[in-house]
């Protein structure tokens, strides 16, 4: 049978994950400096109002809304706030499906979107399914990261339809500038390319710099269609919920949005429990985020303490997210190291070249991680660096 040119040309594990699931298999012990499941992170969550959302009456019935259910979005609305309409919104399932309904809205097959990197490799493959092509431009990095502008001003071409930004970023945790925006979004209407601004980690501040943008939402009339994504999976911690939106903004914001609700009518995926849970979940999101940001940053002190007597090694500025980034000296390939403290450390971290982080130096730990397997496995993975 033949197979569609959009997969992978094969489903291989990368060396990293043969040689964890070789040791797991073995009952070596590992930790995992990784995690980015919030479920299993010992977070403490209020099961009882969870379930009590998860099974009220109303999700016995189905109302087919292709753009989501008028109490859903009204309550993410009011969650976001910056004037922001239950009308402007459309549900997803995820914040992975928000991004295929838009790249079928914004391209045909042979167009391309750019993504400034480092940034999350889904990008490639969402994109990819679609039949686009997601055309990677380097961001640069002095003292913190910045938009190459210039460079995406040279990356465009016939067949690019948009830019796709994470604020803040992940991995970097880079949160963009006033001027960056400005800039994004003038050189957007002027090319006539759509922003698609992902800020699923919007929530999680840690060291912003005075002239972050917090939220794309504080422009309230974009020169360019602007689309925001965001979800439960991290405002609640929630990834186990399903349910991200897309709002929109911006020239021919309304037309976008009636196009979006077609193409969501024809798959109808996100269910009616986490449309009908949604107002209590977001309720009770800020008491969960609280956990989360408390084990963020004590994490980070954990860092910057066991860092403190090892002047080879730094860490990057962490302006928000989950992620930081170590920094090392390149003795060897990124994923060279991460192999070499998995097989002889047991401490499984993700080698920068993963995030598309340019050179070799790098390695991406989760802030995530519960806070006695983070002390521990910095005190194991260190000594090798």
């Amino acid at each position: 049978m033949r197979r569609s040119s959009r997969l992978p040309d094969h489903f291989e594990s990368n060396p990293l994950s043969r040689l964890l699931a070789e040791l797991q298999a073995a009952g070596a012990p590992v930790l995992d400096l990784t995690r980015s499941n919030s479920t299993a992170c010992g977070f403490s969550y209020p099961e009882a109002a969870i379930r009590a959302a998860l099974s009220g009456p109303s999700v016995l019935r189905y109302a087919a809304d292709p753009r989501g259910s008028s109490e859903a979005r009204e309550a993410v609305a009011t969650h976001h706030g910056h004037g922001l309409r239950a009308e402007d919104l459309l549900l997803t399932a995820s914040t992975s499906e928000g991004y295929a309904l838009l790249f079928k809205l914004l391209g045909d097959p042979g167009d391309e979107v750019l993504v400034p990197s480092p940034s999350y490799p889904l990008f490639e493959w969402l994109a990819r399914l679609e039949g686009l092509q997601a055309r990677t431009v380097p961001s640069y990095f002095h003292e913190r990261w910045h938009l190459d502008l210039g460079a995406l001003e040279s990356a465009v071409g016939t067949r690019t339809r948009a830019i796709v930004v994470v604020n803040p970023n992940n991995p970097t945790g880079h949160f963009l500038s006033r001027s960056e925006w400005a800039g994004l979004t003038e050189f957007c209407a002027r090319q006539d390319l759509a922003l698609l601004v992902d800020e699923v980690f919007a929530d999680y501040a840690l060291e912003p710099p005075v002239d972050r943008l917090p939220t794309a939402l504080d422009d309230l009339d974009p020169p360019c269609p602007v689309f925001l994504l965001s979800g439960l999976s991290k405002i609640a911690a929630l990834p186990q919920v399903k349910l991200g939106w897309i709002a929109a903004r911006g020239p021919g914001s309304a037309a976008s949005l009636e196009a979006l609700a077609f193409l969501a009518d024809q798959y109808l995926s996100v269910s009616a429990s986490a449309q009908a849970a949604a107002p209590a979940l977001l309720a009770l999101a800020p008491a969960i985020r609280g956990q989360v940001l408390a084990r963020l940053r004590a994490n980070l002190a954990t860092l910057d303490a066991a860092l403190a007597d090892r002047p080879h090694l730094s860490r990057l500025p962490v302006e928000g997210g989950w992620s930081v980034l170590l920094r090392r000296p390149a003795l060897d390939a990124d994923d060279t190291c991460a192999l070499r403290l998995l097989r002889e450390a047991g401490v499984l971290t993700h080698p920068g070249s993963f995030f598309d982080l340019p050179g070799d130096g790098h390695l991406v730990l989760s802030l995530l991680t519960p806070e006695s397997d983070f002390r521990e496995g910095l005190a194991q993975a260190l000594p090798s660096l």
